[in-house]
């Protein structure tokens, strides 16, 4: 036991200290545009929740990478993983095109959402220029997935860290107006986080291409050709992993715009919580990343007796991060409002909303490992029903029931959260033991 525990930390440390750079940005992006302007926070977090939702969705989609690269590395067959990459790269062009046009179908109708009249002039330039960035962060995506797969997780982690420090940079410079360049705002950091998703994606070309550390994948990709069996295998692993996430994703978005009804404060208070939940999210999903990186290695040996015990141990590793993360959010619930924006009825309404926040740690650090799990093992379909159920079906009705029903304004929105994270995690756990003891050679 103690092995599994050496090598999921030892493969996801460096998954979670590159996602802990996203929760960087993530903060430093709402605390510069919250300082610079309260309106522009809220434009921000509208905007935000809708491209997490198409970002999210596309990752998921690259996920379908991983438990097919898993299992190639683990046979040694490295022409193949190569090869697979070369497909994988061609479908998440073809996901950037569909997502794309219906970002664009989005923003031809973002006054007949019902936000607030003065945020759309801020909305609409900021919308444009990530919209633009897009096709790099799936591209980007696809590399990831790849180098995660063959457990070489430093690479991504050390491209997100340098990628989010130029973004960072950029923000300070474009958003204030420094270095002789004009005031942006809202725009500006835009634009900062287009630079650094291109620079991220042109740092994998050159490392894949023109160093020795994938050369015994370059002949997969150059020679391998692009073939149906690949394209299918990914697409029929990555819409339903895509579907998964996305439905979960789209249950915060969708929320986003019923906290918009509520008015600007509320939409900034959202923004701040989002950010918030992202550090928890991100360092969770890290440890997941790893625990379906390792179980499908482990499938590629046909040893379903260490599927299960990785399965466990990442449960283990991320209940210990729950309470590392929970305790100090809990402590520092009535500050943490005041780091991003000087509004003191923001700052309120985030101590309030952060106690529905704590309430579903647990059940978001279940789903994660769980769901990590199932796609290690490539038994991915089933979770879109369950996450269907666990969102459409329970999360977002409750939260409009709580939030305007009960009159419990942003706080009851909340509060529908962990009846549906947790009703996913519990799902995904009893599917994974089920098809665990099918495979057989696992103990319970």
């Amino acid at each position: 036991m103690n092995t599994h525990y050496r090598a999921l930390l030892g493969l996801g440390l460096p998954i979670v200290i590159g996602q802990i750079g996203v929760i960087v940005l993530g903060f430093a992006d709402t605390i510069m545009v919250g300082h610079h302007s309260s309106v522009e926070l809220a434009a921000a977090s509208f905007v935000n929740n809708m491209f997490n939702l198409a970002i999210i969705f596309s990752t998921g989609f690259a996920y379908g990478l991983t438990p097919v690269v898993g299992r190639l590395f683990g046979e040694k067959k490295t022409f193949e993983t190569g090869q697979v990459l070369k497909n994988s790269l061609l479908a998440n062009t073809v996901l950037a095109a569909l997502v794309c046009a219906l970002l664009l179908a989005l923003y031809l109708n973002l006054d007949r959402l019902g936000q607030p009249d003065e945020l759309i002039p801020y909305m609409r330039p900021y919308f444009m220029v990530l919209f633009v960035s897009l096709p790099f962060v799936l591209w980007f995506n696809a590399f990831k997935q790849f180098s995660d797969g063959i457990t070489d997780t430093k690479v991504s982690m050390w491209i997100l860290l340098g990628g989010n420090l130029l973004n960072i940079i950029g923000n300070y410079i474009l958003i204030y107006g420094k270095l002789g360049l004009p005031e942006m705002g809202l725009t500006g950091a835009g634009l900062s986080t287009l630079i650094s998703r291109i620079l991220m994606v042109v740092a994998y070309v050159v490392l894949f291409f023109f160093t020795n550390r994938y050369r015994h994948f370059r002949k997969g990709f150059s020679t391998g050709k692009i073939n149906r069996a690949d394209f299918t295998l990914l697409n029929r692993l990555g819409w339903p992993i895509a579907a998964q996430m996305g439905m979960e994703t789209a249950s915060f978005s969708l929320s986003a715009i019923m906290v918009g009804w509520l008015g600007s404060t509320e939409l900034a208070t959202y923004q701040v919580m989002i950010a918030v939940s992202q550090i928890c999210f991100m360092m969770y999903y890290g440890m997941g990343a790893a625990v379906s990186v390792r179980i499908s290695n482990f499938l590629g040996q046909r040893d379903f007796y260490n599927v299960n015990r990785t399965a466990n141990t990442g449960f283990h590793i991320i209940l210990v991060m729950i309470i590392c993360t929970s305790v100090p959010i809990y402590l520092l619930r009535h500050h943490i409002g005041g780091w991003f924006t000087d509004d003191a009825s923001v700052s309120l309404m985030v101590a309030q909303v952060i106690v529905p926040f704590l309430l579903y740690q647990f059940g978001d650090g279940l789903q994660i490992n769980f769901a990590n799990a199932l796609r290690g093992i490539a038994d991915v379909r089933p979770m879109m029903l369950f996450s269907f159920i666990a969102y459409f079906v329970i999360s977002l009705p409750l939260g409009y029931i709580f939030g305007f029903t009960l009159n419990w304004g942003i706080t009851g929105i909340w509060m529908a959260f962990p009846f549906g994270l947790t009703s996913a995690g519990i799902m995904y756990y009893l599917r994974f033991r089920y098809k665990v003891k099918t495979l057989g050679n696992a103990r319970y």
